[in-house]
């Protein structure tokens, strides 16, 4: 169980940090929500949480929101996500990203901060033919990507340092949304393939773009590892525990299991039998295939997913969709 801790989540009021806060309200923790909401939403923010509307390039205010709170534990979240964007806006993600990082880092430095949580992606990886377990040397294709392993670099630089342990999570592709109906994917920008297909799933007629035939793929089509955001939560609370007691940690977030785009479009096709399908040029930072060795995690957290299915994934995703149209 986690023990009572004050838990600083920075992009709290995001898709994945609402899941976490979400969980960490069963426990007897203190949650603060730091996020400049730019892309977070106010309706997403856990009621139970307290919340800072702040930056993370804001030394000041993180630093006097660490003391002021306490802080023991930070889930580090924030960060610009649009891998596309990322290649046009390269500096943006260097001062957001990276700088970001390592003003969390050095805000932590003259504080009561012992473990830092921080949501790394798979992308460090570039691209991989079969499954790609944490000992394998990140090879980064795309800006996004590099900031990532930048920042990483970062966390596990100052860790002796400044005496904190850590978690470094990658993400393999999120999706999905709560069983309590509660909380979801609101962002559109990113370019999310299930979430695109949760908007088109209230059209008469859907439209679904595919980016990329030409991959070298069993159908052209890219390739990902699709986990469930409840079960990524859980890995988060997960870790945490772990790194109470033993040591730093890094580790794969996915289930194993490749799906490619046209796999997944073509589920939709049978669930929406109007379905226009379009392909389209190959978008910049995407990389052929990727997906997880979940051996560690299985291993060390005794991690079990519950929501591993691909239909039940889709279909949170399209009622949570359904929900936020009527609201």
């Amino acid at each position: 169980m986690i023990k009572k801790s004050n838990i600083l989540i920075t992009g709290g009021a995001g898709y994945i940090g609402s899941h976490i806060a979400e969980k960490l309200e069963k426990t007897k923790s203190k949650v603060i929500i730091y996020d400049n909401l730019i892309t977070g939403y106010r309706r997403l923010i856990n009621k139970r949480a307290i919340f800072i509307k702040g930056d993370i390039k804001n030394k000041k205010l993180l630093s006097n929101t660490i003391k002021k709170y306490n802080i023991n534990t930070v889930i580090h979240l924030a960060a610009y996500l649009n891998v596309s964007e990322a290649e046009k806006h390269k500096k943006k993600y260097i001062v957001n990203n990276i700088n970001g990082t390592l003003n969390l880092i050095k805000c932590c430095s003259v504080s009561s901060v012992k473990y830092f949580i921080f949501s790394s992606s798979c992308s460090v990886y570039g691209n991989i033919n079969g499954a790609v377990n944490e000992k394998k040397i990140p090879n980064p294709q795309g800006h996004y990507a590099y900031t990532k392993f930048k920042s990483e670099n970062i966390i596990k630089k100052y860790s002796k340092k400044f005496k904190y342990k850590y978690a470094i999570l990658r993400y393999f592709n999120v999706a999905g949304a709560s069983s309590s109906g509660k909380i979801g994917e609101i962002q559109r920008s990113y370019g999310h393939l299930i979430k695109n297909l949760a908007i088109q799933s209230l059209k008469k007629k859907p439209i679904i773009s595919i980016f990329g035939n030409d991959y070298n793929t069993k159908d052209g089509t890219c390739i990902r590892d699709y986990i469930h955001v409840s079960d990524l939560a859980d890995i988060h609370l997960k870790s945490l525990n772990y790194i109470y007691t033993k040591p730093s940690l890094l580790l794969n977030c996915g289930y194993g299991k490749g799906y490619s785009v046209l796999d997944i479009v073509n589920l939709f096709k049978k669930m929406n039998k109007n379905t226009i399908v379009n392909y389209a040029k190959r978008r910049p930072g995407d990389v052929s295939q990727v997906y997880a060795d979940t051996k560690k995690s299985i291993k060390l957290l005794k991690w079990r997913p519950k929501y591993n299915n691909l239909k039940l994934i889709l279909k949170s995703a399209f009622k949570w969709e359904k929900k936020i149209k009527k609201s």
